[in-house]
């Protein structure tokens, strides 16, 4: 349920209505696509690309201090919640983002960022607590899905209220679209409350007498030190920053290339990432299959070598039809490559292992550094030649050197039950 709580912002926010909302507000408040950001002068859509790396920084600095200190201070709950709270009150604070005010739009952008990001930290490492190692991949893919889910059935709403403004009695789109935002945030305040009332709290590990930031860098030494011994993690880890980069960059950005590549509308854009979240539902589950008759590393290597080709077709596409059968593609690889790579890391803990949160620490800060690279590639590249088509092939480079490191690490060989 938290999954269906938090999954509104990353659709709504991240991937459809905000980027596209940024776009069409700033060009018209600059009257260009060059925009003055604290005095200086930026392209916005690189500016976007450069804020969601920021937020995605801030977390990958902090969290591994505040896991530690989770996991030895009972104070995962506490955690998950502050993160929440910061995200959905940054989000609904959007409602107040009109393009001219932009230092304010991408200071809440990324607060919400923040909040999203640093709250899965906490989230993630609940599911080795709450089932056991034969349930792992059938209930992340469970927990995507119910994302999936619940965050289209918002967007739809959204879209809703947006094709209907004037009869509800709104002069512009752009003020309901801003009452989406707000919206989001009530959504996600609101839903994880389920999760918060049902999760186990872990307070019996707190000691008040403890100093619980150097006990955090105690948990951290030594979950750094067990991963001398842990080939795989390791080599995984390293694997998983490579390919994330390609998938949440490909995540947080489509629909701003859609929107300036191909010039497609806004409810042109909505339609397509809808259709992405709908069939991610079914590639989540068919990908856990494929990884219950085989193993987890074949299904993620399988959908490796869908996403290299998804890049190069990104490329060269020139047509909304074929934007929308490549949408087709992306969502039935994008949601089996996320409930599968959290499962994976899962399957790769030693099974003695207390403190999951510090573990699932490094897991998202390596994922959380892999999208501060991809997107700031895509930023980069698209500022230094001009055109974001040649950002999609440095993110296919992401996924080939993905590939690569996952066949070194050999778990496509290895037996569910013998990853560690």
């Amino acid at each position: 349920m938290y999954d269906w709580a938090n999954s509104a912002y990353l659709l709504v926010i991240s991937s459809t209505l905000f980027p596209i909302y940024f776009n069409g507000v700033t060009r018209a408040a600059f009257e260009s696509e060059t925009v003055v950001f604290f005095g200086s002068e930026i392209t916005n859509t690189v500016l976007y690309s450069y804020a969601v790396a920021a937020a995605f920084l801030i977390v990958a600095f902090i969290s591994p201090w505040l896991s530690g200190m989770a996991d030895y201070g009972g104070k995962k709950k506490f955690f998950l919640k502050l993160f929440t709270y910061l995200g959905a009150v940054s989000t609904a604070g959007l409602y107040w983002f009109e393009g001219s005010n932009i230092e304010y739009g991408i200071v809440c952008s990324i607060l919400a960022g923040v909040g999203y990001s640093g709250s899965l930290v906490f989230y993630n490492s609940y599911l080795p607590e709450i089932t056991t190692e034969s349930e792992y991949d059938k209930l992340s893919a469970k927990g995507y899905a119910y994302g999936y889910i619940g965050s289209v059935l918002l967007l739809l709403i959204s879209f809703a209220m947006i094709i209907m403004h004037k009869s509800l009695g709104f002069e512009a789109e752009s003020e309901v679209v801003r009452l989406s935002f707000l919206l989001v945030g009530l959504w996600w305040f609101g839903f994880a409350q389920y999760s918060f009332f049902y999760l186990p709290d872990n307070k019996d590990r707190l000691k008040k007498t403890d100093n619980l930031f150097l006990k955090g860098v105690k948990e951290l030494k030594i979950v750094f030190q067990s991963l001398k011994n842990l080939r795989a993690m390791k080599v995984y880890l390293l694997a998983f920053f490579f390919y994330s980069a390609g998938v949440q960059t490909v995540m947080h950005l489509a629909a701003i290339f859609g929107e300036k590549e191909l010039r497609l509308e806004a409810s042109k854009l909505i339609v397509t990432i809808t259709i992405i979240q709908l069939v991610a539902i079914a590639g989540a589950y068919m990908f856990a299959a494929i990884s219950k008759k085989y193993n987890n590393g074949i299904s993620i290597l399988s959908m490796l070598i869908i996403w290299i080709g998804i890049c190069g077709y990104a490329y060269v596409l020139q047509t909304e039809y074929q934007f929308y059968g490549l949408a087709v593609v992306v969502g039935l690889v994008m949601g089996g490559i996320q409930s599968m790579s959290r499962s994976t890391f899962s399957k790769l803990i030693p099974d003695n292992t207390i403190d999951n949160t510090s573990y699932f620490s490094f897991y998202d800060v390596v994922e959380k550094l892999s999208i501060v690279v991809g997107t700031f590639s895509f930023g980069f590249i698209e500022q230094w030649t001009g055109s974001m088509r040649n950002s999609t092939i440095a993110l296919m480079l992401f996924f080939v050197v993905g590939v690569g490191l996952l066949l070194y690490s050999r778990i496509h060989k290895t037996s569910q039950t013998s990853y560690v």
